[in-house]
């Protein structure tokens, strides 16, 4: 492991032919989020602690579905339903802390549909791999979102 921190950011756009307020629900309700959130076909999200207010603390574990072996601790800054929201994820594995992430959802209407931006600094524990694992991770994320807002909004 690194006893260095590496650090990074990225932003992810995407548009869905889902209202503002539909799309928020989906990407801030914890059952929907256990449907697109996790980043793989075989991997799972799934929720010990839920809390989604200003302030409140979530824990998830996510991973290969027969054992998730990952858990994120969430705590949530900002939300301002249904345009944005700001939370930091602090992912731990086999004891040790892997990275800690600051996040902010941005939804705009545009057209019938909304545009979703999704801005993430990492600070990564592990070396500068993690950077990419997560995000590849979101990546992952962003279009299990894209296929279930397809398939509501059909």
């Amino acid at each position: 492991m690194s006893t260095e921190t590496d650090t990074g950011n990225f932003t992810l756009t995407r548009t869905f032919a889902l209202s503002p307020e539909r799309l928020w629900h989906v990407m801030t309700d914890a059952t929907m989020r256990g449907t697109w959130n996790a980043p793989g076909p075989d991997m799972v999200l799934e929720a010990e602690k839920e809390d989604f207010r200003v302030g409140g603390q979530e824990t998830h574990h996510c991973g290969p579905a027969e054992a998730p072996e990952f858990t994120v601790d969430t705590r949530w800054y900002r939300i301002d339903a249904p345009q944005d929201a700001v939370f930091t994820e602090t992912v731990h594995a086999e004891g040790a802390t892997m990275a800690t992430t600051l996040v902010t959802y941005r939804l705009t209407p545009q057209d019938t549909g909304t545009r979703l931006d999704v801005a993430v600094a990492v600070s990564s524990f592990v070396g500068p791999e993690g950077l990419d694992e997560f995000q590849a991770g979101w990546e992952g994320g962003l279009t299990n979102l894209e296929a279930l807002a397809a398939k509501l909004s059909a």
